[in-house]
């Protein structure tokens, strides 16, 4: 009989590997498809302005680095899945237990990941074959906003989940409005995709992001979910082997977009429903994420009232890449962080449920 923690980690192995081995076909196809911008820099920025320095500190490699190195992730887990479904259904006995696909912890998360990278990878499409770039971003919000709406609708109509727990308190009963709760947390995860900006950033914050909500469900005792996140994690990790810098290829949208979703359905999914606290410490699990949409909102605001900027560039990491650090050095803090944040939001998660 396979142990539980096996039934967490031989997926997570699976996938890296799978990634691993996968990744030079998907290099080879970008670079001959040129799948790169054909103009570098954002061009309009969140608040309706220009974005020269972000554009001048990213005009070269944006036109040379292929795109859409997002497509690694979510096919590695959708094949893994895909893979130890049908085992479990024609084999009976060991292979019984891999099959993580469930409907009460990874359905949603599973079709979330795979509604984001469809929207992103068409996002993506758009942006390598037209100078206009891909989907408006109201488009995409209202791609992320009625996924969120569909996710909420499935948990409070299909699951019965009408409360958000907090740690050692009791859980805040929202009843149908956990719809729209669901919805908004969803956009703000989404906005803070963004952070895919330096070589090897978005991968390394994702990969801790999602191995700390692996612990989470492990923790209460969530095999399937647990199984889920620590796949993500070990595809995202064999995307950052090829994503170091200097980047083979880019996550973008088709990646980033499949991630941020499937982190907002893993979240509620270790929440109320295993009477946990995986909505609360979202925001310090995924602190790079949070300080990517505060910071965001900030500069806008700033530039609205005040008419001048608070930081040189938003989202942060630009910003102190912007004061001359190199990109590396704001990589790899940000791993660090992330680390500490993500401990601090484990051990909550688990002193939470005890008696």
């Amino acid at each position: 009989m396979i142990s539980i923690a096996s039934r967490v980690l031989i997926p997570s192995a699976t996938t890296f590997a799978l990634g691993i081995a996968l990744a030079p076909f998907l290099a080879n196809i970008l670079y001959r498809a040129r799948a790169w911008k054909k103009k570098a820099g954002k061009g309009t920025g969140i608040g309706g302005g220009g974005t020269p320095i972000f554009d001048e500190l990213h005009k070269e490699r944006e036109v040379s680095t292929p795109r859409m190195g997002g497509v690694l992730i979510w096919a590695s887990v959708l094949a893994t899945a895909f893979f130890f479904w049908i085992l479990a259904r024609s084999f009976d006995g060991f292979w019984t237990p891999l099959d993580f696909v469930n409907r009460r912890e990874t359905w949603l998360p599973l079709l979330a990941l795979a509604a984001g990278a469809l929207a992103g990878f068409i996002d993506d499409l758009l942006e390598i074959t037209k100078s206009s770039g891909g989907l408006s971003l109201a488009r995409r919000l209202s791609i992320v906003g009625m996924i969120g709406l569909l996710g909420g609708w499935w948990f409070y109509a299909k699951l019965g989940v009408e409360t958000i727990s907090v740690p050692f308190a009791a859980p805040l009963i929202l009843g149908w409005l956990i719809i729209p709760a669901f919805a908004l947390v969803t956009l703000a995860i989404y906005a803070g995709g963004t952070i895919d900006g330096l070589d090897g950033l978005a991968g390394g914050v994702f990969a801790i992001i999602f191995l700390v909500y692996a612990g989470i469900a492990f923790g209460e005792g969530q095999a399937s979910l647990a199984a889920f996140a620590a796949s993500v994690a070990g595809a995202t990790l064999a995307f950052l082997w090829f994503n170091v810098p200097p980047a083979r290829f880019y996550m973008s949208e088709t990646g980033s977009m499949a991630l941020t979703l499937a982190l907002a359905m893993t979240a509620f999914a270790s929440d109320a429903l295993a009477g946990g606290v995986g909505v609360f410490v979202l925001p310090l699990v995924a602190f790079p994420l949070t300080a990517t949409v505060v910071t965001t909102l900030l500069q806008v605001f700033w530039k609205k009232v005040f008419h001048k900027k608070l930081f040189r560039v938003a989202p942060i990491h630009h910003h102190f890449e912007a004061l001359g650090w190199p990109a590396t050095k704001v990589t790899m803090r940000y791993w660090i962080i992330t680390i500490i944040a993500g401990v601090l939001g484990l051990a909550i998660a688990l002193l939470a449920r005890l008696p």
